[in-house]
C-alpha cells in the first residue's frame, strides 16, 4: 500500500457532507460522479501517520477533507526538508498518479486529519471520460508549478519574516486549498514545522504581520485580512533562528 496499513484498515465511504467538501466532485456529470463516489474512501489519520512514503508505488490520489498534512523528504544525511503544507480542500499527488510512479516524497499528518482517496485507476478513468475533471487537473498542475517555484524562492530568503509571510500566503491559495477560506486552523508550532523556523521566531513574524494588518491571530488559527499584502510582504533583514 502507498500509505500506512492502519489507515487502509480504517477506510470507509464518505458522508454526504464530506463529499460536498471535494471541489472537483461538482464538476462531474451524474455518471462520472457516481463512478467517483463508488470508489472514494476516507480515513482518519493521527498526528505522525504517513499517508504516502518515499519509494512506495502510487495507489490513490489523495485529498485533505479536514486537518493538516506536510510534504517532505529526507536527504542522504538524514535531514528532513519540508516542501509544502496541505490544509483542507487540498488534493495532491496528481503528477505521481498521472505517471503511475513511486512517490518521491513523504506525506505526513501534523495533526488528526481526515484524508480521502480516489484509486489511481478511477483517477485515470475520469481523465479519459471527464472534461470537467481534466480542467481541474490542468488548473491543479498549473497552480502547483507556481507553488513550487515560489517555494524555491522562499528557501533562498534569509529574512524569516518574509519566509513566514510567503509560506502562510501559500496555505491560503484559493485554487489549491479551497477549504481554508479566510481562517486557517493552524498552531504556531505546526507553522514552524512547515517553515523550518523555531516557534518563537514564527511568533515574532506573526506579530509583525498582525501589526502590518495582513493577518489577525485568533484562537486556534489565523485570519487573513489582506492576502495580496501578505504575498508582497517586505521586512528589514533579521537573522534566521
Amino acid at each position: 500500500m502507498s500509505y500506512d496499513k492502519s489507515l487502509h484498515q480504517r477506510r470507509r465511504p464518505l458522508t454526504a457532507l464530506e463529499l460536498d467538501a471535494i471541489p472537483w466532485i461538482h464538476l462531474l456529470t451524474s455518471a462520472e460522479r457516481q463512478r467517483a463516489v463508488d470508489d472514494l474512501k476516507i480515513t482518519d489519520a493521527s498526528a505522525g501517520d504517513y499517508v504516502c512514503r518515499t519509494g512506495r508505488p502510487v495507489t490513490y490520489w489523495f485529498g485533505v477533507i479536514d486537518g493538516l498534512l506536510k510534504m517532505s523528504s529526507d536527504n542522504a544525511e538524514g535531514k528532513t526538508m519540508t516542501f509544502i503544507g496541505m490544509p483542507p480542500g487540498g488534493w495532491f499527488g496528481e503528477g505521481t498518479a498521472l505517471k503511475r510512479e513511486s512517490y518521491r516524497y513523504n506525506i505526513q499528518a501534523l495533526r488528526r486529519s481526515r484524508v480521502a482517496g480516489l484509486h489511481v485507476d478511477t483517477f485515470h478513468w475520469l481523465l479519459d471520460h471527464s472534461i470537467g475533471f481534466n480542467r481541474f487537473i490542468m488548473n491543479q498542475l498549473n497552480e502547483r508549478l507556481g507553488q513550487f517555484i515560489a517555494a524555491r524562492e522562499i528557501d533562498r530568503m534569509n529574512n524569516p519574516d518574509i519566509r513566514v509571510a510567503r509560506s502562510l500566503a501559500a496555505l491560503f491559495n484559493p485554487v489549491l486549498y479551497p477549504g481554508v477560506g479566510e481562517v486557517l486552523r493552524i498552531t504556531q508550532q505546526e507553522l514552524a514545522y512547515l517553515v523550518g523556523l523555531s516557534r518563537q521566531r514564527v511568533n515574532e513574524a506573526l506579530t509583525a504581520l498582525a501589526e502590518q494588518g495582513s493577518i489577525r491571530v485568533e484562537y486556534g488559527g489565523l485570519r487573513v485580512l489582506d492576502l495580496q499584502a501578505l504575498r508582497a510582504t517586505v521586512f528589514t533583514s533579521k537573522p534566521v533562528v
